[in-house]
């Protein structure tokens, strides 16, 4: 006797939509571009875990060497002294050790400073955060906006004598490396001239200044980062200036420039819908990749200024070998950086429509 089951039409085809919904959604440019970023994000925290871990010295041997060379501590004295300060375990297996950081990250929690013991590590991160984005941020700004402006200045005067000196200036600017400037502004505007009070400058706040939304407090924390701002817009100035040059004189040959001007297009609108809008393009997204790397390139200034933000941290936490504090911050200069990458891809085509479309009819 054969028994036969009548299965619904509704319920045979709900199956193929779901897969079909599914392998949409999962073939979806934007979600395989953030599932790229987060394995990306991954695989450099798991190799930057490991490369810390296998540093040579630990915390317990850099703060022996501390006691004796600064404090002339004997060496049974200071290990004695790391040994009551420091509860670390040093012979735990480093996978273990892996795993224990991973749940922690799972769960929101950095793991305690191994300096300051029993203080989290994003407690202490945030405390240094704020200054770098607060330096970065308003020298980036200035930068940006200034260099552009020259850009398209120099793009339109080329071959100018103004063009030259500003050409000049922008290679000049952009060859030097930040702390080098850093240190030329502390050695001729602070000790050979004294025009600069650097010693009064120093840290990010004077003292008896709380944080707070008043003008004395503004006005403290852009007088003591008034160094590292100035430093890091002439450092990024030059690279702003020659890149909107180049960009301008390209659009300045394409075709619909010339049609603008054949159809006797006021001046005015030619450069800010047409060459204006078409030029900023690959600016705007160096910018958001430069804006991922604002903690690494911050470090140099802080460190020559004294400037007490996430870059100052980081260099402190990898002479003390603070591996947890190494490790939160390398994980958001890379989280930064990936982020800031898929922002720019997806700024561009956001600003080009051609890129949106020719990314959607190539099965992206």
């Amino acid at each position: 006797m054969s028994v036969s089951v009548s299965v619904p039409e509704t319920a045979a085809v709900a199956q193929p939509r779901r897969a079909g919904l599914v392998g949409r959604v999962a073939g979806h440019y934007l979600v395989r571009r953030i599932a790229k970023a987060i394995v990306t994000v991954w695989l450099v925290v798991t190799l930057t875990f490991f490369l810390i871990h296998l540093m040579p010295g630990n915390p317990i041997d850099a703060y022996i060497t501390q006691q004796i060379t600064q404090y002339g501590m004997s060496y049974a004295a200071a290990k004695a002294q790391a040994a009551a300060l420091f509860s670390i375990d040093l012979n735990r297996p480093l996978p273990l050790q892996y795993v224990d950081f991973l749940v922690g990250l799972v769960h929101g929690d950095l793991g305690r400073s191994l300096v300051n013991t029993g203080t989290p590590v994003s407690t202490e991160v945030l405390q240094y955060l704020p200054w770098t984005l607060f330096c970065v941020g308003v020298g980036l700004l200035i930068s940006f906006t200034l260099g552009s402006a020259l850009g398209m200045l120099m793009a339109y005067r080329r071959e100018s004598a103004l063009d030259h000196v500003l050409s000049a200036a922008g290679s000049l600017l952009s060859s030097i490396q930040n702390y080098i400037l850093a240190t030329l502004i502390i050695a001729f505007l602070g000790v050979q001239w004294n025009l600069v009070p650097f010693a009064q400058m120093r840290g990010t706040l004077s003292p008896g200044i709380t944080a707070g939304f008043s003008l004395g407090f503004i006005g403290d924390a852009f007088y003591h980062g008034a160094l590292p701002i100035t430093v890091y817009v002439l450092s990024t100035i030059g690279t702003w200036m020659l890149t909107m040059k180049s960009s301008t004189i390209g659009a300045l040959g394409e075709d619909y420039v010339t049609v603008a001007r054949a159809r006797g297009l006021p001046h005015r609108r030619i450069v800010s819908a047409y060459v204006g809008r078409n030029a900023i393009l690959p600016v705007f997204t160096q910018l958001a990749i430069t804006i991922g790397f604002a903690i690494g390139s911050a470090a140099p200034i802080e460190q020559v200024f004294q400037y007490q933000g996430a870059g100052f941290l980081l260099l402190a936490s990898i002479s003390q070998r603070d591996y947890t504090v190494m490790q939160a911050i390398f994980m958001i200069i890379t989280a930064s950086v990936v982020l800031s990458n898929l922002a720019a891809d997806l700024l561009y085509g956001k600003l080009d429509p051609r890129i949106t479309l020719a990314g959607h009819g190539g099965g992206e």
